[in-house]
């Protein structure tokens, strides 16, 4: 199993750890329940340096772009993020990504963990069509560069102790290569929790550096460790997909919901671009919805979601107990008609049908 530079620390605090994506990871600390309620109240770190990282230069780099992304990477300027999927020819998703844009001539991908293979592979193979060339103007950087997400209300009062300039106002989905605890870093307002805070790129060498300027800023505003299981439930509350569960190889980013990162602009020929445009046109046979169980139960991964009668309308990709709402919370396909808000369906717990209804995101 791979290790992050940080890896032994969460070791040395009695973290829970199991394998995620091929690496040693933290999956709970405290507990998920405190951990969720650290990072909507307070403050948390998360480890994420399983994360790819991916660079994409030169004088092609915006017409790669423009092919493998589905959204509008010409709208992105210096210092801006975007959020995208990279379409997979056969109307799925090859991975679920942000886009950073330093110049006209140098963007950062960073990529879901357990895709970095697949995702250097498809971008290797569209780039050869551009002149692109590994180690020239593509390089995968994963195992250079580690990242922290620091979350919370309370997460950009910390970090601003360890910066020079000003940093708490910058907007959602901007950037700045900068000075982060006298370590060369990429500081990005945007994270997985909903809850505010940033994420930090910085270089494997500089972890112990940051680790250590990080909890002395962090000490006065409670900032505490937290796992990949408090990821999932902040993220879930927020109605964020996650790839290999919401979106994968065999979804469509229109069926998930992600019209809004699909754009259909003039001369913009992006992989799948007529294969979507006719879902678009025609509507989608399914649609990933919101649902929140009405009688008592814990929705999970795959479990068969029905109508009342208990006929067979789709399957739930992800489900928890919400611990901000203290229900049971999922995301799941279903087919269209039933994908309206306030629909009643019913979702398979061990052979018992239990109701649940249909609601719009976010949960919370």
């Amino acid at each position: 199993m791979k290790v992050t530079p940080f890896t032994s620390y969460h070791i040395a605090a009695g973290a829970k750890m199991a394998e995620f994506a091929g690496y040693n990871m933290p999956i709970e600390f405290s507990g998920i329940k405190d951990e969720h309620a650290t990072v909507r109240n307070g403050a948390g770190v998360f480890d994420v340096s399983h994360m790819g990282e991916i660079w994409v230069k030169g004088e092609n780099a915006l017409a790669l772009l423009q092919k493998i992304m589905s959204n509008d990477c010409s709208k992105l300027y210096d210092g801006k993020v975007l959020y995208s999927c990279m379409p997979n020819g056969q109307g799925g998703i090859v991975d679920d990504v942000l886009v950073y844009r330093f110049s006209e001539t140098k963007y950062m991908l960073c990529v879901n963990a357990a895709n970095i293979a697949k995702d250097w592979a498809h971008i290797l193979k569209y780039g050869e069509q551009f002149g692109m060339r590994e180690g020239v103007e593509l390089e995968n950087a994963s195992d250079r560069i580690c990242q922290l997400a620091i979350q919370g209300p309370l997460a950009m009062k910390i970090v601003q102790k360890m910066c020079a300039e000003p940093v708490e106002d910058m907007e959602y989905y901007t950037f700045r290569q900068m000075e982060v605890a006298g370590c060369d870093s990429i500081l990005s307002i945007t994270g997985y929790t909903g809850a505010g805070g940033c994420e930090i790129y910085l270089h494997n060498a500089d972890a112990e550096k940051m680790w250590n300027a990080l909890w002395a800023a962090g000490e006065e505003y409670g900032l505490k460790n937290i796992g990949l299981g408090a990821r999932d439930t902040l993220r879930l509350e927020k109605g964020f997909c996650l790839y290999g569960n919401d979106i994968s190889d065999t979804t469509s980013p229109l069926e998930a919901g992600l019209g809004w990162i699909t754009k259909f602009v003039d001369g913009k020929e992006f992989i799948d671009r007529d294969l979507l445009a006719a879902q678009k046109a025609e509507g989608v046979s399914r649609k990933l919805v919101g649902f929140k169980m009405i009688d008592r139960g814990i929705p999970r991964h795959e479990y068969p979601l029905a109508d009342l009668e208990g006929n067979s309308i789709g399957v739930v990709t992800s489900g928890t107990m919400s611990p901000t709402l203290n229900v049971g919370i999922g995301l799941g396909y279903v087919k269209t008609e039933y994908s309206k808000v306030g629909t009643v369906i019913a979702v398979e717990v061990r052979g018992r049908l239990l109701k649940a209804e249909v609601v719009k995101l976010p949960f919370v």
